[in-house]
């Protein structure tokens, strides 16, 4: 009975085995590990998690900004923008050598500029150049030998010029440049390497004098003169600068008449020079600034055009006027030099002294007529003629020379009452001070000897 037994038990075993050995319910990692009670995954698993992280850059644990390396900020903030041939960058000097200039250009390699790319900086601007200054390259080569990029300054000065001009014309500031030409338009100007163009509408001066018009070459002097302007237009696009000398001339007198008005006291005496006339008067350059003279302060007799008295680069002394610090404008007189007629009237004159007269002027009530420079009179109406008239015209005429009887003066008024009949008559008769109401003299003539101001 016994061997039976053993015979089942090995029978048994056999049978068991297989079911023993089942791997993959035994081995059942993913859902071990899936269950949160499983806190440790087989060694399988954590080798091929270790092997994954590995592989994913991802995974790699990020620094704090205050451990990171210099390496580690450059690698991070450098651009990555690729240079590219032709384009113009900003840069510092790093270092300096017989064979060239290292740049700092801001990317990971350095720039290099050959000496022959420089040959265009003056040889005083090259001495001072030194590390730490700014300079303005172009890209030759972006990958040149060693891993440096080829740089130009030469054939970058175009573009430093352009940003120059732009500086200056954001800042309303005043340039420089030489005439290279003209045509039928204008003058062209270099300056800062760049070509503009100089309307002759804004073209003054000396080089508005040598401007030849109609496309004709301009005279000696005009090619090479030396010009300051004012930007009106720059445009680098479409590659066009327009420039105003007159611009610049009218900033520069404005910032001279700022000053001018400052120094100037009313009622002192400067010398000045005429420098242009209009119909109401002439202005006069105090040096630098221009004041007017109006045609009333001209002289103390009356002025039909101010070239009668004065003209075009006449250097005269003119009596300051009145000066108007807020607007910038500065009267002007030449009158005012001599004594004003009507102070000295009495000395000179008298009631019932014959005087010789011009007939300047004829109203409906009389006519008036100049006896003295500076220094006129009305004959009324009534004292034109011992018959009635109904207009002076029926006797006189403007232009007329007459002698005349001084009937009335008051100085203070700036009066004088003439008459044409006690001449004729041989009569001795003074009109009234006051006039009768229907014979007074309209307003618009009352004032008429008095002071323009």
């Amino acid at each position: 009975m016994e061997q039976p037994v053993e015979q089942n038990k090995e029978t048994l075993e056999a049978t068991v085995a297989p079911e023993a050995t089942v791997a993959p319910e035994a081995t059942v990692a993913p859902e071990a590990t899936a269950a949160p009670e499983v806190t440790a995954p087989p060694e399988a698993a954590v080798a091929e998690e270790l092997s994954d992280a590995t592989s994913a850059p991802v995974a790699v644990a990020e620094k704090p900004e205050s451990e990171m390396t210099m390496a580690d900020l450059l690698e991070e903030y450098l651009p990555s923008k690729i240079l590219r041939r032709g384009e113009i960058i900003d840069g510092r000097v790093m270092s300096r050598k017989p064979e060239g200039m290292l740049v700092d250009i801001g990317y990971k390699s350095e720039g290099f500029v050959p000496t022959k790319e420089m040959r265009s900086l003056p040889p005083e601007v090259l001495e001072e150049l030194k590390v730490g200054d700014e300079i303005i390259a172009y890209v030759v080569n972006p990958e040149g030998n060693e891993g440096s990029s080829i740089l130009s300054v030469d054939r970058a000065r175009g573009e430093q010029g352009w940003r120059i001009l732009e500086k200056a014309m954001d800042n309303n500031e005043t340039c420089k440049g030489v005439i290279t030409g003209a045509n039928r338009g204008g003058a062209v100007v270099e300056s800062e390497g760049v070509q503009g163009f100089v309307p002759l509408s804004q073209l003054i001066g000396p080089a508005r004098e040598l401007y030849v018009p109609g496309g004709e070459p301009p005279k000696e002097g005009f090619i090479g003169m030396a010009v300051e302007f004012k930007i009106i237009e720059l445009n680098r696009r479409r590659n066009r600068a327009i420039f105003s000398e007159r611009a610049a001339l009218q900033a520069w007198k404005q910032i001279q008449k700022s000053r001018l008005v400052e120094e100037l006291t009313e009622g002192e005496i400067r010398k000045g020079r005429v420098a242009g006339i209009s119909n109401f008067g002439a202005f006069v350059d105090l040096g630098g600034a221009d004041g007017l003279i109006h045609i009333s302060e001209l002289s103390w007799e009356p002025v039909k055009s101010p070239e009668e008295i004065v003209t075009v680069g006449e250097e005269i002394d003119v009596f300051v006027l009145r000066v108007d610090r807020e607007n910038l404008k500065i009267a002007l007189s030449l009158r005012r030099l001599q004594p004003e007629p009507w102070d000295e009237i009495e000395s000179k004159f008298a009631i019932g002294q014959t005087v010789t007269g011009v007939v300047t002027k004829l109203a409906n009530f009389g006519a008036f007529a100049r006896i003295d420079r500076g220094i006129e009179g009305l004959i009324h109406i009534s004292e034109l003629s011992q018959q009635v008239i109904k207009h002076p015209k029926d006797v006189v005429n403007e232009g007329d020379e007459l002698e005349l009887k001084i009937i009335r003066i008051e100085p203070e008024r700036r009066r004088l009452g003439l008459s044409l009949k006690q001449i004729l008559d041989g009569s001795d008769v003074e009109i009234a001070e006051t006039p009768k109401a229907s014979e007074e003299t309209p307003d618009a003539f009352e004032d008429i000897f008095e002071d323009s101001e």
